[in-house]
């Protein structure tokens, strides 16, 4: 069985097809991509060759889910509002 090898020559990131035609994606390009085992990348068809993207399954913002979920906060849009009216000083007839 053949073993993916990656080279960087110049700037331009390179990767050898195993025989499986599974490639290694090199360290920087992960990062620079900012996936993870398990994510999908997806293959844009573009002149002259792809474009390779993350795929965007999940929203953008599911990274922030929760954090607006303070001790004594209740849940809902008029809880936060409520929440944060009390702590800027505000009364209800503001």
């Amino acid at each position: 069985m053949a073993k993916a090898k990656v080279r960087a020559l110049a700037g331009v990131v390179t990767a050898k097809l195993t025989s499986k035609g599974q490639i290694t994606i090199p360290v920087e390009v992960r990062r620079s991509l900012r996936v993870k085992v398990g994510d999908r990348l997806r293959f844009e068809p573009q002149k002259g060759g792809f474009r390779v993207a993350r795929h965007g399954d999940e929203s953008v913002f599911e990274k922030w889910r929760g954090i607006g979920n303070f001790p004594g906060m209740g849940d809902g849009r008029e809880a936060i509002i409520s929440y944060f009216r009390e702590l800027r000083g505000h009364d209800d007839r503001d």
